[in-house]
């Protein structure tokens, strides 16, 4: 008995650490260990650095995420990432199923089912987007179907100050159409954004090594991956 009230103190506790909260519990365990684990759990995924995500709560429960990452790859290749739909429960961690529903060429609807949470809180989502998009430079998305009141937002690509590269930034407004905190909420996108992008960059940047090797190889025809829908590529 003794221990289980231990584990449940030090559960909250690192709640409290997480979260910048404070709850206040008898402290007669040592809790340090479980303290050790939960900040081993906070360092930076070598993966996911150079990627950033910023989060911040809007008016009316909505929260708000952006997040950037740096490509080593051509907006073509970026773009044949973001725009995969049929294959990112491929290449996409906690993804369990996507696919296009449908296409009239200017106008795509696409459906992704994952899995999403921290901690205790655990939920696999469900949510059918309506797709537009500027060829190589703005993919715009909206809810019309799913677990969300409000999931909308932009991928946008630019070439990278540097001039080789692409910068791909996610921005969206979020609010569950589910019982989640507004704290959780950042959390889960502070956890799983820098996943989803981390795949964007690699499946992009494999992309590129692949069609530069090719080119090498056989300059004469090779064909650059392109495509005629104002979308998808």
């Amino acid at each position: 008995m003794r221990h289980g009230t231990t584990q449940l103190r030090c559960l909250f506790m690192a709640i409290a650490t997480m979260y910048g909260s404070f709850v206040l519990l008898p402290a007669k365990a040592s809790c340090q260990n479980t303290h050790e684990a939960t900040s081993q759990t906070q360092q930076p995924d070598k993966d996911h650095q150079g990627i950033s995500v910023h989060t911040s709560d809007l008016d009316d429960g909505v929260t708000g995420v952006v997040g950037k990452v740096y490509i080593n790859a051509s907006p073509r290749h970026v773009w044949s990432a973001i725009t995969d739909y049929n294959n990112q429960k491929n290449f996409v961690p906690k993804l369990i199923d996507s696919g296009l529903i449908s296409d009239n060429g200017s106008e795509q609807v696409m459906f992704e089912k994952g899995k999403t949470g921290v901690l205790f809180f655990r939920k696999t989502v469900y949510i059918k987007l309506s797709v537009r998009g500027d060829y190589l430079q703005r993919l715009s998305f909206r809810q019309v179907d799913g677990d969300f009141k409000v999931y909308e937002g932009d991928w946008l690509i630019e070439r990278a100050p540097d001039g080789k590269g692409t910068m791909l930034t996610f921005n969206a407004k979020i609010k569950p159409d589910f019982f989640a905190p507004a704290m959780f909420v950042r959390k889960v996108q502070e956890n799983d954004l820098p996943m989803v992008l981390a795949a964007m960059k690699k499946r992009a940047e494999s992309a590129e090594v692949t069609f530069r090797m090719a080119r090498a190889s056989d300059p004469k025809h090779l064909v650059h991956p392109s495509d005629t829908s104002p979308i998808a590529d």
